[in-house]
């Protein structure tokens, strides 16, 4: 068969078949199938408690599951967690960042990530974590999990204790990021608006997949519904 451009193979890093994790005899997960397109922004979203957090430590391989989930050959995975309670570690963000790998990370590797993540390295590198504003906080965290270059980043709903104003400016400061530096991004959000204006894809999850497919769906009212409330999963 004979493709044309316009039928041209969609370029996939991540492709997820089958997806169960079972803890404690209980269903966290069950019959995940999605795939992700290289350099493309994804929104997993869902009630608390759907196995939003649990699908992120299943991609990193943290915890045992069923199914299969394969990423594309020399992927580079960044990590920031929902919760890391760094305000009380005496160190500077300096100190902090140079702890990523140890010695590989260089002085010209940490003005780069910060400045990626817009901050002035001058004003924040000898100040301590303690110190910074819930922004700032969240944007070394980011610059902590891009430092050494990473192709994937995973973002937990870690924008939790920041101000409207600031939240909007990360996952913007994210999105450019992103496109930028061609990053595959999974955020998890419960913000519709977050949602629609920061992310190519949704996925909506309840322990099972209820829906996989473009953001912009978002505006329907069953599919808020999906989101917020109790639904039944349905064949994908």
């Amino acid at each position: 068969m004979v493709i044309s451009d316009m039928e041209s193979p969609k370029d996939y890093i991540l492709e997820v078949s089958n997806l169960n994790v079972i803890l404690s005899n209980q269903v966290i997960l069950e019959s995940i199938n999605f795939k992700l397109e290289k350099g493309s922004i994804l929104a997993v979203c869902g009630p608390n408690g759907a196995g939003k957090t649990m699908l992120f430590r299943s991609l990193l391989n943290t915890i045992p599951y069923t199914g299969k989930i394969e990423w594309k050959n020399k992927v580079k995975i960044g990590y920031v967690p929902q919760l890391l309670s760094v305000r009380d570690i005496p160190v500077s963000v300096k100190e902090f960042l140079s702890f990523k790998n140890g010695s590989k990370i260089t002085s010209s590797d940490i003005d780069n990530a910060l400045s990626l993540v817009g901050l002035k390295s001058k004003l924040v590198l000898q100040k301590s974590l303690g110190t910074l504003s819930g922004g700032q906080l969240r944007r070394v965290l980011i610059a902590w999990a891009i430092i050494d270059k990473p192709n994937v980043l995973l973002f937990d709903e870690a924008t939790t204790g920041v101000d409207l104003d600031s939240e909007e400016a990360i996952y913007r400061m994210l999105k450019n990021l992103a496109k930028e530096n061609e990053m595959t991004l999974l955020l998890i959000s419960h913000d519709l608006h977050i949602i629609r204006e920061y992310s190519d894809y949704m996925l909506v999850l309840n322990k099972c997949m209820t829906f996989f497919g473009e953001s912009k769906e978002i505006m329907n009212e069953s599919m808020q519904s999906m989101i917020y409330g109790e639904t039944v999963c349905r064949e994908m």
